[in-house]
């Protein structure tokens, strides 16, 4: 069974932020040859990484909300120039909208299990409303 990570999109202030920065460093990864990706660089190394890696995601927390996911494709210990143990989560080019779930602030990362984490949200033209509008469905269960 999957595994997840959720972390608190720090520096995002909408959905549109998180997707132009993942936009940003995929079209960068694709310009030195890379598969299109972005990362995000932590100092606590995950334990699990098999079950992570076995189709696990990284939700993001923006403004109290879980309001995304990115698939996790690999996680990448390195030590930084301060000899300090780090790892690069390296995240889908994706960013799926998930329905939104309440979450208090935390430092750092938590694990998430499957069975916790929010529903992705589809729907017919769902991708065409306003964030706003499609948050406030999903609290009434329209979505």
């Amino acid at each position: 069974m999957a595994l997840n990570l959720i972390k608190l999109c720090v520096g995002a202030d909408s959905l549109d932020d998180l997707r132009e920065w993942v936009n940003e460093r995929s079209l960068h990864a694709l310009a030195n040859g890379l598969e299109p990706h972005s990362s995000h660089t932590t100092r606590m190394v995950p334990k699990r990484k098999d079950d992570l890696l076995a189709g696990g995601s990284l939700y993001w927390v923006i403004k109290g909300q879980v309001a995304a996911r990115q698939r996790l494709l690999d996680i990448v210990e390195f030590t930084g120039d301060d000899g300090i143990g780090r790892c690069h989560l390296v995240l889908g080019p994706e960013v799926i909208e998930t329905l939104p779930q309440p979450k208090r602030p935390f430092q750092g990362w938590r694990y998430l299990e499957t069975k916790d984490a929010p529903a992705d949200l589809f729907g017919a033209g769902a991708g065409d409303m306003p964030a706003d509008l499609k948050r406030e469905l999903a609290q009434l269960g329209l979505l």
